[in-house]
């Protein structure tokens, strides 16, 4: 069975940063993906960004609204995804969740099998 663990969450001023932690373990995660998502109150769950890798590199995604101001990396050892999120602005106020699935990046939170228990980031204005 996998768990997630996420960390980092927390509350920042608006142009300040954060950077969150998500630590896998269980199964092997050789052929992954691992993903952040997240949550506003009355809002859906969006996607933020994806990362997966094999003997070639890491590959990313993100969704726009966070391009230039967030970066998705892994630790050295594969468990371990960092979310390093600059520029903050108020709109990022979310719950914050990891996700994990086996194949390729997905953008739709149905695909991904494995979630943390999310952490609270609160941007002030």
């Amino acid at each position: 069975q996998v768990q997630l663990v996420e960390s980092g969450g927390g509350l920042v001023q608006a142009g300040g940063s954060l950077r969150l932690s998500c630590a896998a373990s269980g199964r092997g995660f050789s052929r992954a993906a691992m993903g952040w998502f997240r949550q506003a109150p009355g809002k859906e769950r969006d996607f933020v960004a994806a990362i997966t890798w094999n003997w070639s590199g890491d590959r990313t995604y993100y969704a726009d609204s966070v391009k230039g101001r967030f970066a998705i990396s892994r630790g050295n050892a594969e468990n371990t995804v960092y979310l390093q999120m600059n520029s903050l602005k108020p709109e990022d106020t979310a719950v914050y969740s990891c996700a994990l699935r086996y194949g390729d990046i997905s953008t739709r939170a149905g695909e991904y099998g494995y979630w943390g228990q999310g952490t609270q980031v609160t941007v002030s204005s």
